[in-house]
C-alpha cells in the first residue's frame, strides 16, 4: 500500500477461492531437487521462535522506476473506491499495471497477479498469477512470500497446504512484510497453545511483530495491539495485574496511529469509546467526548468505502486528549481533506536532452535517468526498461565513447543494439559489452515531492521560500511536515513516503526514526520540510 497508499495486499488474503486439482511444485508431486530455490530454502513454520528482528519491507524491494510508478498509480486511481466496479476500465487498468510490472515495479507485479486471479485479463488466471508471484519471490520481494502464502492457504492456483502457507507467512514477516507480521502476530497472541484452534502462545513475539508492522504504516496491526497493551506484561508476556491509566493511554495511542494507517476497526473502536462506551469503568479513553467520536465515526465510514485511504495528518483535525478539538464545519469533505496527505503542486518540467531524442532513446521530460547496479552481459534485455552499454574492462577511450551513447528503451527479451566503433577506432563491433540498467526518476530538481494515487491526497501550492528543519530540533512552525532523504540514500524508499508526513504544532518534537519507525537513522540526519502551514480547516 503506498507508495504504500496505492497497494492493496489485502485484496487476496480472504478471497473466496475454490481448490483446484492442478498442482504447482508441491513437495508431494516432485523431488525436492526439482523444486525452485525459494521452496527448498523455506524453513517450516515455528510459532515458538524466541526472537524477532524488525526488518522493513521497503529495504528489501527492488528500486522503483518513476515512469512505471506513475503507470501504477494511474491504474490504482482507476480502481478508486469512488468508482463503481462496472465503470472501471479494466482493460486499461491491466495494460498500465502490466507496463509497470514489466519494469519490476513490485507492487504492480502483485496487483497484476490479483487482476489475473479476478479474471480481469482472460485467458490469464490463477496459474499465471502463481507464475508472476514466483517471479517476484525470485526478486526477493517480501510481499510476494505473503501472497504465495495466501495462495497456499486458499488453494489459489496451487494445491492447498496450510503448513506451507504458514511457512511463507513466516518468511515474509522475517523479511519485513507488515501484512504477514500482523497475520502471524494475531495467531500467536493466545495465552497458551491450543486455547483456540489454530492459535499459539508467543505473546512477546506477537507484540514485536505488531509494533514492527505499525511502524511501517500498516494501520490494521494496531487492532490486535489493544489486548496486548491493555494490561502490564512481563518480558515473557505474562499478565501482571490489571489495566492502569498508562496501559489504557497506550491502547488509545496505538489505535489512533492505526487510524492514520488506514485501520477502519481502529476508527470504529475509538468512536465507540468516546461516544458510547459499554462500561464507563473500563474505558481506555480519559472521558466521554461525542464530538471526537463523531469524527472517528466519519473516518471509519470513509475507510469502509475506500480502505486505501491514509490519514497521516489526523492530528490537525482530531488530536488526542488533552489537546482540544480544533473547529470544524461538520462536513465530511473537510474532515477527510484535513486528515489526508498533502502533496505540492508539481512544476512543469524543463525540456531535457532525452526529451528531444527520437525512437528508443526518447524519454519524456517529466523524467531523468539514474543508473543502478543491475547489469547483464546477455544479448537480450532481461527486464523491460532503459539500458546503456558499458565496457568496464576496455580502454578509457572506449569507455568514454560508450558513455556518450544514450540509454535506450528495450522490452523484455528484445535484442540489444550492439554498439559499433566509429571510423578510426578499430574493429566495427565492440566486444565484451556489459549493459547497465538505467531507472527513470522524476525530473523535479531534487525538491520534496511525495506521491500518492489520485484522490488519496490533497494538492497544495509549494511554499516559497521553502522551510526545513533538522529532526533533532523542535518544530519551528505549525503545519504539515514531510521527512525527506536525498535521492540515492539507502533509506529513501522507506522515508520519502506521503504517509510518513505529520501535522505538528510549533515547539513539538519531530518523530524519532529509531524509536517510532525502527529505522537505523539518527534524528539529526533527517530533514523535515514544511508542506503546508496552519491553514484553517474550512479552507
Amino acid at each position: 500500500m503506498d507508495t504504500l497508499s496505492a497497494f492493496s495486499p489485502s485484496r487476496c488474503r480472504h478471497l473466496a477461492t475454490f481448490l483446484i486439482t492442478l498442482t504447482f511444485l508441491t513437495a508431494c508431486d516432485m523431488d525436492k531437487t526439482k523444486l525452485p530455490g525459494y521452496l527448498q530454502e523455506l524453513p517450516p513454520f515455528d510459532p515458538h521462535i524466541a526472537s524477532f528482528e524488525c526488518q522493513t519491507e521497503a529495504s528489501k524491494v527492488p528500486p522503483i522506476d518513476a515512469q512505471a510508478d506513475d503507470w501504477f498509480l494511474e491504474a490504482r486511481a482507476m480502481e478508486d473506491g469512488s468508482v463503481y466496479v462496472d465503470d472501471v476500465d479494466y482493460k486499461k487498468v491491466v495494460r498500465l499495471t502490466r507496463q509497470a510490472a514489466e519494469r519490476h515495479h513490485w507492487k504492480a507485479m502483485l496487483n497484476l497477479a490479483s487482476l489475473y486471479v479476478e479474471r480481469h485479463d482472460p485467458p490469464n488466471g490463477e496459474n499465471e498469477a502463481v507464475a508472476l508471484v514466483s517471479q517476484a519471490i525470485e526478486l526477493g520481494i517480501p510481499a510476494a512470500y505473503d501472497r504465495m502464502g495466501t495462495y497456499y492457504l486458499n488453494g489459489t492456483g496451487v494445491r492447498g497446504d496450510p503448513d506451507r502457507a504458514y511457512a511463507f507467512f513466516q518468511k515474509a514477516a522475517q523479511m519485513g512484510n507488515p501484512q504477514s507480521m500482523a497475520f502471524l502476530g494475531e495467531k500467536m497472541d493466545a495465552g497458551a497453545d491450543g486455547l483456540k484452534p489454530g492459535y499459539w502462545g508467543n505473546i512477546p513475539i506477537a507484540i514485536k511483530m505488531f509494533e514492527c508492522a505499525l511502524a511501517q504504516g500498516y494501520g490494521p496491526a494496531a487492532v490486535e495491539m489493544k489486548p496486548m497493551y491493555e494490561v502490564p506484561r512481563a518480558p515473557d508476556g505474562t499478565e501482571l495485574g490489571s489495566e492502569t491509566p498508562e496501559t489504557r493511554d497506550r491502547v488509545m495511542r496505538a489505535l489512533h496511529e492505526g487510524v492514520k494507517g488506514g485501520c477502519k476497526y481502529c476508527a470504529d473502536r475509538l468512536f465507540l469509546e468516546f461516544a458510547r462506551p459499554d462500561e464507563l469503568e473500563n474505558m481506555f479513553v480519559p472521558f466521554i467526548d461525542k464530538a471526537r467520536g463523531q469524527r472517528y465515526d466519519m473516518l471509519g465510514d470513509a475507510l469502509s468505502f475506500n480502505p486505501d485511504r491514509r490519514f497521516p495528518n489526523l492530528d490537525k483535525i482530531l488530536p488526542l486528549p488533552p489537546a482540544t478539538l480544533p473547529p470544524w464545519d461538520g462536513k465530511r469533505e473537510s474532515l477527510l481533506a484535513a486528515a489526508m496527505a498533502v502533496v505540492p503542486a508539481p512544476d512543469a518540467p524543463a525540456p531535457t536532452e532525452a526529451s528531444l531524442r527520437k525512437g528508443r532513446y526518447f524519454l519524456d521530460s517529466a523524467y531523468v535517468f539514474r543508473p543502478i547496479k543491475e547489469t547483464t552481459d546477455a544479448l537480450q534485455a532481461p527486464v523491460a526498461g532503459y539500458w546503456q552499454p558499458t565496457a568496464p574492462q576496455d580502454a578509457a577511450d572506449v569507455r568514454g565513447f560508450l558513455a556518450g551513447i544514450a540509454p535506450g528503451l528495450y522490452g523484455k527479451g528484445e535484442a540489444f543494439e550492439q554498439p559499433r566503433f566509429p571510423d578510426g577506432m578499430g574493429s566495427k563491433t565492440i566486444a565484451g559489452i556489459v549493459w547497465q540498467r538505467v531507472l527513470t526518476i522524476r525530473n523535479e530538481g531534487g525538491v520534496v515531492a511525495p506521491r500518492t494515487a489520485l484522490r488519496l491526497s490533497r494538492q497544495v501550492p509549494r511554499l516559497a521560500p521553502p522551510v526545513e528543519c533538522a529532526g533533532n530540533k523542535a518544530c519551528p512552525v505549525t503545519g504539515t511536515w514531510q521527512p525527506w532523504l536525498a535521492p540515492g540514500h539507502p533509506l529513501e524508499q522507506e522515508v520519502n513516503q506521503a504517509w510518513r508526513q505529520r501535522w505538528l504544532t510549533a515547539g513539538q518534537a519531530f518523530p524519532d526514526p529509531k524509536r517510532d519507525w525502527m529505522l537505523p537513522l539518527e534524528r539529526a540526519d533527517l530533514k523535515w520540510h514544511l508542506l503546508e502551514d496552519e491553514t484553517p480547516i474550512e479552507k
